[in-house]
């Protein structure tokens, strides 16, 4: 068994989880044709995170790395709403707090051999590699909107604006994983990008009904 096997069966892994949580979530919101956000859906974003940083250390694509660090407490934050968080035990919590920060700290301690590494790969001319980051950063800012919208209700709530957001992230990092040749990247985003679609369809049909009951 080769190394690159082992390292896209970790981005593979990674992307069925988050295909999973889109899944789960598409499921549980047609049942009430209504968009909900449930536990599931953060547990396996905790899950994919976890794999999709290391598949993106072993690629050496900082792109893939930096979405998955804007976005990782974003989905402990869901998780103490569910009311998750409180059930871990002292252990778990410390791992999944600390795992993202010692990561971090490594990668940076030898900050020259780290830009080298990233920002000078062959593979990824610098022009591509702000177009992936681009894609990653429009991608997870979705979670920071989501973030705010759930700040504000007291509840973890997927808004309409962060279907849109997911929209246009999805489709710029589509094009990034075209340009890289990267199965892991197309197939993952083409599976959620339907989805996102499908959620917005939910979204307005749900305030459409409700408008129709408000004027009974």
């Amino acid at each position: 068994m080769n190394e690159p096997f082992l390292i896209y069966a970790i981005g593979f892994l990674a992307q069925i989880f988050f295909s999973a949580r889109t899944l789960f979530q598409w499921i549980k919101s047609e049942k009430v044709k209504a968009v909900v956000s449930p536990s599931s859906y953060w547990i396996l974003s905790i899950s994919g995170s976890y794999l999709l940083c290391l598949y993106g250390w072993f690629r050496e694509d900082f792109s893939i790395i930096l979405g998955q660090f804007l976005s990782y407490y974003i989905y402990l934050y869901n998780l103490y709403l569910k009311g998750l968080w409180k059930k871990f035990g002292f252990l778990l919590k410390t791992l999944l707090v600390a795992t993202p920060v010692v990561a971090a700290v490594f990668a940076l301690k030898d900050f020259s051999a780290f830009t080298e590494s990233f920002f000078r790969n062959e593979d990824v001319p610098v022009g591509l590699l702000v177009f992936g980051s681009a894609g990653q950063i429009m991608f997870t800012l979705r979670f920071v909107y989501q973030w705010a919208s759930s700040m504000k209700r007291h509840e973890s709530v997927l808004p309409a604006g962060f279907w849109i957001i997911s929209l246009v992230g999805s489709a710029l990092i589509i094009s990034y994983g075209i340009f890289r040749a990267d199965p892991v990247l197309i197939l993952g985003q083409s599976f959620g990008f339907v989805a996102y679609l499908r959620n917005l369809v939910l979204y307005f049909r749900s305030r459409s009904r409700s408008k129709e009951n408000e004027l009974c």
